[in-house]
C-alpha cells in the first residue's frame, strides 16, 4: 500500500493528491440499465483504497454514488479515512435536496467535497442563479453535510462572477488539465485566490492521442527513468502542485 500525499484547502482542510475517479469509462448513460449495480465498479473502488487510494470521485451525474456506497461499506477503511467528493448537476435548482439524495445512495452522513458540476445554468433557463446555487453549498457547509465546497469546469469569467458574492470561497475548482490542454490563465486565477486546480483527465494524452507528439517523449522518458507513461503523465500534474483525478480501470 501506497501513501498518499496531501494538499492543503483554505478552509483549513486537506485532500489526497490523487483520487480514483467513478466517472468516465464508469459513467451510467444507458437509463434502461442505470439502476443496476455495477458489480464491477464496486470490486474496482475496493482494489483502488487497498492500494492506498483514500481519495474516491463521483458525481450525480455519473450514477455511481450507489457503487461507491457499496464500495465503502465492505472496504474495511474507517469512514474518517476515506475522502469523498461528489457533484451536483441536474438536480442544480436544488443542491441540499440533491446531496441528502447523494448522501442516501453513499450511505454517508457526509460529504469531504462538494462541487457544483458545471456553470452553465441560470435562473431564467434553470429557476435558480448562480448566487442561490452557491448560497446552498456554504449553508451545507455550515451544516457539515459538505466539510468542503467548490465547482468544477468554472471559466475565469465564471470564477470572477462567483468570488463577487461568495462568503466562502471554493476550495477546488475541477477542470480537464493535461500537457494537450493546459488551461495556464485558469489555473493562474484559481492559484491568485488560494483556490486549488484539481484536474481530470491527466492521462488523455496516453488514452486519447495516443498518436500525438508526446508520444515518442513519454515512451523515451519510460524507457529510460523506468516508469509506465500514466506515472509520468501522474506526476507532471502533482508536481506542480495540482490534485489529479484518474478513472482508469
Amino acid at each position: 500500500m501506497v501513501e498518499m500525499q496531501r494538499i492543503n484547502f483554505n478552509d483549513g482542510k486537506s485532500i489526497p493528491a490523487i483520487g480514483y475517479g467513478s466517472g468516465t469509462a464508469w459513467h451510467k448513460k444507458d437509463p434502461n440499465t442505470s439502476h443496476v449495480l455495477n458489480r464491477e465498479l464496486v470490486d474496482s473502488v475496493k482494489a483502488a483504497i487497498s492500494l492506498g487510494f483514500r481519495h474516491i470521485d463521483t458525481a450525480e451525474m455519473y450514477g455511481t454514488e450507489e457503487e461507491v456506497g457499496k464500495a465503502i461499506k465492505e472496504c474495511g477503511v474507517p469512514r474518517n479515512e476515506l475522502f469523498i467528493t461528489t457533484k451536483v448537476s441536474k438536480s442544480i435548482k436544488d443542491p441540499k435536496k440533491c446531496l441528502n439524495n447523494c448522501l442516501e445512495k453513499l450511505g454517508l452522513d457526509y460529504v469531504d467535497l462538494y462541487l457544483i458540476h458545471s456553470p452553465f445554468f441560470s435562473f431564467e433557463k434553470d429557476g435558480i442563479s448562480h448566487e442561490s446555487a452557491w448560497r446552498a453549498m456554504e449553508e451545507l457547509k455550515e451544516e457539515g453535510k459538505a466539510k468542503s465546497i467548490g465547482v468544477s469546469n468554472w471559466r475565469r469569467s465564471d470564477l470572477h462572477h462567483l468570488l463577487s458574492f461568495a462568503k466562502i470561497k471554493p476550495v477546488v475548482n475541477q477542470i480537464e488539465f493535461n500537457p494537450y490542454l493546459q488551461q495556464e490563465e485558469l489555473d493562474a486565477l484559481n492559484k491568485e485566490n488560494d483556490i486549488q486546480t484539481e484536474c481530470y483527465s491527466p492521462l488523455s494524452p496516453i488514452i486519447h492521442k495516443s498518436d500525438g507528439p508526446l508520444s515518442p517523449i513519454l515512451s523515451e522518458i519510460s524507457s529510460r527513468i523506468g516508469k509506465s507513461e500514466s506515472q509520468i503523465l501522474l506526476a507532471w500534474s502533482l508536481n506542480q502542485g495540482r490534485i489529479v483525478v484518474t478513472t482508469s480501470s
